[in-house]
């Protein structure tokens, strides 16, 4: 019997589209799904979802609950991670104090906000992992915790688990990109390379036709992607920047404009570029309001119906289906770099296509970027190597190093200005994830 634990289920949209979406795999009956979070009343919440969809699609499914993370991935055959270490509020001071130095973050992306996440979610993974490596040593570790690329790098590098970030951006924009053509997602054959948040589709193709010059000459008319009353967001604006002047199409859409100094250093780039605050004061009240409408949703005894729309919770799921059935599956996920993309930093996470069968997940080899690509990618593994560096042996100054690396930061801010932003920073950080620092 497979057992599949998700820590973090909590996550009231993550942790409920991940059980609906399970009873959609049939070939999954007879599974054990141990639902895990520290928030109480959030898992009772989500239990009880769980058990009345069990019930009503009458599936062959086994629902365990606890608050105990050893209880929950004892004997796991696969350990989803959905969490936010230190919840939305240290992001939120984070936030506050970036800003009124003109540097806007975001908490799942790369930058300062991706760096003071990881300081926070890398301790509390690494402590998952080494529970994985005592009560499930064989176990897959499936994360979809942001910052992807620096919590990937610190299970690889100081842990035994095998482990496979996920992120559904690919999915997202290749489904924006046949939108722009008009061709079904399901025809367009793609491939991505590069950073999770700043991966490249190498490849678009349709019926192996190569998309990228009728892309190219759609673009030469701006009015299709920067007209005031654009039915494209402002992320496509920038990704069509970014084609345009680096050659390919990105994975990264809004996380673009942090990981890179070009869009938001003066107002006049924000309004160019049609870009707003990354703000997230109204996630604490929407988690709450997500809550209410679940409590709502079980008091009517109406059917719940399933989605085969969801593309975060699919990934995981395609996942284990493959390993489980022997049917194999292609997704994108964020692996260890041995000798994957050849101009990369060896021993960096990268993002690339992944076969899984019932031998686990195999990446597969891209070779070498394109030199102008893999030039910007380096610049921010610059700073994840050493941000992964000073988070795991607690060195302030390393911490303080990897952001006198971060693109967006140095284009705006001198040495003495990061220096002062980082002291801050630390001294608002709550206690359990800034002791021990020197």
């Amino acid at each position: 019997m497979t057992k599949i634990a998700l820590i973090g289920v909590g996550s009231y949209v993550f942790g409920k589209d991940m059980i609906s979406d399970l009873l959609l795999y049939p070939n999954l009956k007879g599974s054990t799904f141990s639902l895990m979070d520290i928030d109480a009343a959030r898992l009772e919440l989500a239990t009880a979802y769980a058990k009345e969809l069990v019930k009503q699609q009458k599936a062959d499914l086994k629902i365990e609950s606890t608050t105990s993370r050893r209880e929950a991935v004892d004997g796991a055959d696969y350990v989803i991670i959905s969490i936010r270490s230190g919840d939305w509020p240290p992001f939120i001071k984070d936030r506050q104090i970036t800003m009124k130095r003109g540097v806007e973050i975001q908490s799942d992306a790369m930058g300062v906000g991706g760096v003071f996440s990881a300081l926070r979610h890398i301790p509390d993974i690494l402590d998952i992992c080494h529970d994985m490596e005592e009560l499930c040593p064989n176990a897959w570790l499936l994360n979809y915790s942001n910052p992807q690329a620096m919590i990937c790098w610190a299970i690889n590098d100081y842990t035994r688990v095998k482990n496979v970030g996920l992120c559904p951006n690919p999915i997202h924009f290749a489904r924006q990109i046949s939108g722009y053509l008009n061709i079904p997602t399901e025809e367009l054959y793609y491939t991505v390379g590069g950073l999770n948040h700043q991966s490249w589709f190498l490849e678009l193709q349709h019926k192996g036709e190569d998309l990228y010059p009728r892309l190219r000459e759609m673009f030469k008319d701006p009015e299709i992607f920067n007209k005031p009353n654009s039915p494209y967001k402002s992320a496509d604006i920038t990704e069509v920047e970014v084609m345009q002047t680096f050659g390919y199409f990105s994975s990264g859409g809004g996380h673009l404009t942090i990981s890179t100094p070009y869009f938001r250093r003066k107002p006049e780039l924000m309004e160019r570029y049609r870009l707003a605050d990354e703000s997230r004061d109204h996630v604490i009240a929407l988690i709450k309001q997500q809550g209410e409408d679940i409590k709502k949703e079980l008091k009517s005894g109406r059917k719940i119906e399933l989605s085969k729309d969801h593309t975060y919770t699919t990934i995981a799921l395609n996942i284990i289906n493959a390993i489980e059935t022997n049917k194999p599956a292609r997704i994108f996920g964020n692996v260890k770099n041995n000798g994957l993309i050849t101009n990369l930093l060896e021993g960096s996470v990268v993002e690339v296509p992944c076969m899984v069968d019932k031998g686990g997940i195999h990446p597969c080899y891209i070779g070498a970027l394109p030199p102008q690509c893999a030039a910007l990618n380096r610049m921010n593994i610059n700073v994840q190597e050493m941000a992964v560096r000073g988070i795991v042996e607690k060195d302030k100054q390393k911490v303080l190093q990897s952001l006198l690396l971060d693109p967006l930061t140095f284009s705006i801010l001198s040495i003495d200005e990061i220096k002062a932003m980082v002291d801050e920073l630390f001294k608002v950080e709550p206690k359990k994830f800034s002791k021990g620092y020197k």
